[in-house]
């Protein structure tokens, strides 16, 4: 039960990092610098409701499939990509994400871009990962 839920959770993530990759953060460049405080606001709020709960859920699966004892070589590879992802977003994407809740900066919006492929590349990881364990049984 616990693999399946962190599965979904898992892959839902991935299915979301890869739209923001390549649909959300480029269009914040063309969004204009004088409604870009607004709608960066507005974006923020309504994704944190969708990313956050689905991170908390991934992150507390993992946590009881640990607790559990599941070591195999596989989870443990993911729980390694799962704390660069956790690490990634308190360290690079929030803070760049709060330069850019003032206004839009060019320099903040090309390094969110360009580093959100750490997240983007470690959560498909993550989801081979979850799938070979699945498959596995």
């Amino acid at each position: 039960m616990w693999a399946l839920m962190h599965a979904f959770a898992t892959w839902s993530l991935v299915g979301l990092i890869w739209v923001v990759q390549l649909v959300i953060y480029p269009q914040f460049g063309a969004a204009g610098r004088a409604g870009f405080a607004a709608y960066h606001a507005g974006y923020t709020r309504r994704i944190a409701w969708i990313v956050g709960p689905l991170m908390l859920a991934e992150a507390a699966t993992a946590g009881m499939m640990f607790w559990q004892g599941e070591r195999a070589a596989w989870f443990l590879v993911s729980l390694g990509l799962l704390a660069i992802n956790w690490l990634s977003t308190a360290l690079v994407q929030v803070p760049l994400h709060g330069k850019l809740e003032q206004e839009f900066a060019e320099d903040a919006w090309r390094a969110l871009v360009r580093t959100n492929w750490v997240r983007t590349v470690a959560w498909t990881a993550r989801g081979g990962c979850v799938a070979f364990g699945l498959m596995r049984g």
